[in-house]
């Protein structure tokens, strides 16, 4: 199916969903969780340099999420959230089998695979990018 509107309509709503995951994330980490919380959580994971690390991406998860969803710098913006991803993959879900009740990589990988569809496909018109350059 070779239909722009469909094609731009199904990037944005990837865009915001994928946007509210890791703005929730985000959220989560610095406002529910707290970042002290945080930060042990990354230690407890060996995450190098645990608390710049928390920071790192809590501040990506957030403004990247938001970013993500209004459609700016979308494929960098990508790009950066799938390296985050990947190194959790690495540092926390891999040794936990499957399944995302077990810690396992379910949703990083299912994340992985969204964040390389936008980075590959684009933002789509339905996006700031789109609006910036066509205007």
């Amino acid at each position: 199916m070779d239909r722009p509107v469909v094609r731009d309509a199904t990037l944005l709503l990837l865009r915001l969903a994928l946007g509210v995951v890791f703005i929730a994330h985000g959220y989560d980490r610095l406002f529910i969780a707290g970042m002290d919380d945080t930060i042990g959580q990354f230690s407890a994971w060996e995450v190098p340099q645990a608390k710049l690390s928390a920071w790192i991406t809590v501040i990506v998860e957030i403004l990247g999420g938001a970013m993500l969803a209004i459609g700016l710098l979308t494929t960098a913006v990508a790009a950066v959230l799938l390296l985050l991803v990947l190194a959790a993959l690495y540092f926390v879900h891999l040794d936990h089998g499957f399944f995302v009740a077990d810690g396992g990589i379910e949703l990083t990988l299912l994340l992985a695979v969204a964040l390389l569809v936008v980075i590959v496909f684009g933002s789509g018109r339905a996006s700031l990018d789109g609006v910036l350059q066509n205007g």
